[in-house]
């Protein structure tokens, strides 16, 4: 087996272009493992796990990194209280142990617990009813560093609420889940894999499989930037490409274990002054439940989520006019002051994939995940949530290991934290001392600290002896300008979209959806990614073509007219190649 010669290029975990122009070479050159192909929270999850087990992995993503599903979620890291109703027991207590997991050692930079207001609407059975679900969701997961539920009259609610009408409940109870910035999480993850080994490439797609006789050896991969080709050789491939799980395996040309459904789920963004309340809430619909999550330190309300079967472009799903007249009316029904289409700053569309063949209801499918080996040399993971990817991760390397000639050591995962959870405790309370050192204003320090943990100083350093770039990016002031040249230098940023979108969440915390600043964006990081001003203006084009795409389809009345503006948006990352769609 060929391994890497400078074991120093295993320790700093950047995904800058250097280590993209390594990475290439690696993968045509390496005989690995592992090779896993995609780049959302399990494809990540399954890099670093392996990598920690002393294996040689490859992590192979056509577009960027957390950019389907992982980076459109409900931004919960949470157990699923629904579940509980729907007697998934098991799924349940594993998510908790997860969240606690995560929530104390392995991300709290990046999981933060959160209180949540359970508003009571009927009398005398409701509250021991949801009592008694709250202890369960308070205990089955063991230990736990979060507050347990706690009741409230209906003044004692609407005094935490304000927000509230007072027709809208007859009491309420608290209780605490945690939140994540998905795409970050993910984005940290695979950045872990890369610091223990793993060689990471985005804007690198799965093009074909490599076959001797029965046995997958590999597959054949292409640059999604100029169409270069290469071939990436392994003992075992692993498909954690979620709702593309059935494209690919139509690929491999083998017959698959069993099939993936997605579920479209959309969710507005709306500033924080249009609901007054103090915690976030949950509310149950005729359907499923509706979740109001204060997001990015109280700037703004998160809103969501619908569950609609989705069977249009897997890249891009729109949201429809009607997806957010309904999280309008489902959220009105409660509000003192209705919330208008005028409020919404931001609105993102994502797809749950789920194991079909459960029940004709999207949203009654199982969450749970499946784990199968399609052939000698192929294995498939599909389902799970996104709380239990370290799970679904241990659980995907278990079954390759059967096609990896020595012996695999167990995971040890829940061991492992990831990059810039060290230190963030101890650097949390020097907030002071280091806002005084770097020149920027406490509140900064501690928003960067929530976003890098302890890699906050790698971040700030970039700035030495470019002052400017500590100043706010002018029309998106809650983000510095480092933090666009910290995303292309050392977190895999390629385009304006992964930096807008993913890196940071400037496409939905402004109303002007990153547009305004796009140029800005633009010509910070043009030096760290080459770009000259043709690519400049090329990169800003194709992302304001985007916006308008998303924003013209967000007044369509169905998917297919909605879908049809969406898709005709430019790509960013210009040989991407589409799928073949597969009959489902």
């Amino acid at each position: 087996m060929t391994k890497t010669s400078d074991p120093r290029a295993r320790s700093s975990g950047d995904l800058g272009p250097e280590q993209r122009a390594a990475a290439w070479e690696r993968l045509g050159k390496d005989h690995f493992d592992v090779v896993v192909i995609g780049g959302g929270v399990v494809g990540a999850g399954i890099a670093l796990d392996a990598a920690t087990r002393g294996l040689e992995v490859a992590l192979i993503e056509a577009r960027d990194l957390a950019s389907g599903t992982s980076s459109r979620s409900s931004k919960m890291f949470h157990g699923g209280l629904r579940y509980l109703e729907q007697l998934e027991f098991g799924l349940v207590q594993e998510a908790l142990r997860e969240r606690e997991l995560s929530l104390t050692s392995l991300a709290p930079h990046l999981v933060q617990p959160l209180r949540f207001l359970y508003p009571l609407t009927h009398r005398a059975w409701e509250r021991p009813y949801t009592a008694a679900g709250l202890f369960l969701y308070d205990t089955m997961g063991g230990k736990k560093s979060v507050p347990g539920q706690h009741h409230l009259t209906r003044s004692g609610a609407l005094r935490l609420f304000p927000g509230l009408r007072r027709d809208a409940l007859i009491g309420g109870i608290t209780y605490y889940d945690t939140v994540v910035d998905d795409a970050r999480h993910t984005m940290t993850l695979a950045r872990t894999a890369a610091h223990y080994g793993a060689v990471v490439r985005t804007s690198t797609q799965v093009v074909g499989f490599l076959r001797e006789a029965d046995r997958v050896v590999g597959v054949k991969v292409r640059d999604s930037e100029d169409g270069r080709t290469t071939e990436a050789r392994g003992h075992v491939v692993i498909n954690a490409t979620g709702v593309w799980t059935d494209e690919i395996q139509a690929l491999s040309q083998l017959r698959g274990r069993f099939h993936v459904r997605a579920s479209k789920g959309v969710h507005i963004v709306v500033p924080r002054d249009r609901i007054a309340s103090d915690t976030g809430l949950i509310l149950r619909t005729a359907t499923s439940v509706l979740f109001v999550i204060p997001w990015k330190s109280n700037n703004h309300w998160l809103i969501g989520t619908t569950d609609t079967d989705w069977n249009l472009d897997l890249a891009h799903p729109a949201a429809t006019k009607a997806d957010i007249d309904y999280l309008l009316d489902q959220v009105n029904r409660v509000l003192v002051t209705p919330l208008t289409h005028d409020d919404i700053q931001g609105v993102y569309a994502g797809l749950r994939p789920l194991l079909a063949g459960e029940s004709d209801e999207t949203s009654k499918l199982s969450r749970e995940h499946a784990v199968a080996r399609i052939a000698p040399g192929l294995v498939a993971i599909a389902g799970g949530k996104y709380t239990t990817y370290r799970v679904m991760a241990y659980d995907a390397v278990d079954v390759a290991a059967q096609d990896i000639p020595q012996r695999v050591s167990p995971s040890i995962t829940e061991k492992v934290p990831l990059l810039g959870a060290d230190g963030y405790f101890a650097l949390l309370n020097q907030t002071p001392h280091l806002a005084e050192t770097y020149g920027v204003h406490p509140y900064r320090i501690e928003h960067l600290l929530n976003r890098y943990g302890s890699m906050l100083t790698d971040v700030l350093d970039l700035a030495a002896g470019k002052p400017d770039l500590l100043q706010p990016i002018t029309e998106a002031p809650s983000y510095l300008k480092v933090e666009a040249v910290y995303a292309a230098a050392a977190e895999g940023a390629l385009h304006l979209d992964d930096i807008l979108a993913r890196r940071t969440r400037i496409s939905i915390e402004y109303s002007h959806r990153g547009v305004d600043c796009a140029e800005e964006v633009a010509r910070l990081v043009a030096p760290v990614l080459g770009w000259e001003d043709a690519e400049i203006k090329r990169e800003v084009q194709t992302y304001n073509a985007r916006v308008d795409a998303e924003i013209r389809s967000q007044t369509q009345p169905d998917d297919i007219s909605a879908d049809a503006l969406r898709a005709a948006a430019p790509e960013p990352r210009p040989e991407i190649l589409e799928p073949v769609p597969v009959e489902k």
